[in-house]
């Protein structure tokens, strides 16, 4: 009677697209429980590369099961031991996405529409590739865009994300501030780090800022580019001028959504200049492909004080 042959190989699994910490676990927790469930197969991890050794039909099993894992880890930037044993077992974890959740936070935490206007962003994310999102400071139309973009990447729609700001000083002036030209400008970016740094795990944003998947750039360096497979986020356009929003605007390309945003009562430009924003928000109305959303006060989602703080000075500008 011939004995079944089991045939051994070696295979190398790349943890692409995710941060391998989160992988493995804390002290490497996650992957010495992963080693115990599968005591017939040697494992041995080296940063984002798992290498496996052992039977056939078993490490495909295996390598069905780290795609398994490596895709709960890209949708909740999170993996704990008991939804390893219930991806293992062929069971829902857990964390089941549920409706309404755009992405999830690098602490788990998920990120939604939290008002009836950010949820127009929303929609119409998914029906128009050109986006004007106008309202006050706290409103969610930044980070709400953000997320969209972040979402978007992980599900492989877009192959990049370009988020861009005018460097137009509040009562300082560029030259005056210490440093290189990134010194200067990266303050006036800064609100866009916050907001990639609470979706993306940081070592895995800077990977995929240094192999230019995610570009943050001021607005003077999109002149002369064609931006095709992105999502571009214009923020705080209310300080660009009128030609500056129409070069930005006609950069778009193929497979590409842009979504710009502002407060139109946070002008920066000298008087004498008309907005490049004001000036999108009469001259685009009634062009079929291009949504304006319109957030007010009660958007606000940071602390309760702004919502009054925003509200005190309209009844002053008023007066």
């Amino acid at each position: 009677m011939r004995r079944k042959v089991k045939y051994m190989i070696e295979k190398h699994i790349v943890l692409d697209d995710i941060e391998p910490v989160i992988f493995y676990g804390a002290g490497n927790s996650n992957l010495q429980m992963v080693k115990a469930l599968y005591p017939k197969l040697r494992i041995v991890a080296r940063g984002n590369v798992m290498h496996v050794m052992g039977d056939e039909s078993l490490i495909a099993d295996f390598e069905e099961k780290v795609s398994l894992m490596r895709q709960h880890c890209l949708t909740y930037n999170s993996l704990t031991e008991e939804e390893i044993l219930n991806i293992l077992r062929g069971e829902k974890t857990n964390r089941e996405a549920s409706q309404g959740i755009i992405v999830y936070s690098t602490t788990g935490r998920p990120i939604t529409a939290r008002s009836k206007n950010q949820q127009r962003l929303v929609d119409a994310f998914q029906t128009d590739d050109m986006l004007f999102a106008v309202g006050p400071a706290g409103s969610g139309k930044t980070y709400t865009s953000i997320a969209l973009a972040v979402r978007a990447l992980k599900q492989k729609e877009i192959r990049r994300i370009i988020l861009s700001r005018p460097a137009v000083e509040a009562g300082e002036k560029l030259g005056f501030l210490p440093g290189d030209m990134k010194d200067k400008i990266d303050p006036y970016l800064q609100p866009l780090y916050d907001a990639l740094e609470d979706m993306i795990p940081v070592t895995k944003l800077q990977e995929m800022m240094d192999q230019k998947v995610i570009q943050i750039a001021p607005l003077a360096f999109m002149r002369g580019r064609t931006l095709n497979d992105a999502v571009v986020i214009l923020d705080e356009a209310q300080n660009t001028t009128v030609p500056q929003l129409k070069m930005f605007l006609t950069r778009m390309g193929m497979n590409t959504k842009m979504i710009i945003t502002g407060d139109i009562t946070q002008i920066d430009l000298p008087h004498s200049t008309q907005s490049g924003l004001l000036n999108a928000l009469q001259v685009l109305k009634g062009i079929k492909g291009i949504s304006f959303i319109e957030m007010d006060k009660g958007d606000i989602v940071r602390h309760r004080l702004v919502t009054k703080i925003v509200e005190a000075y309209e009844r002053t500008d008023k007066n």
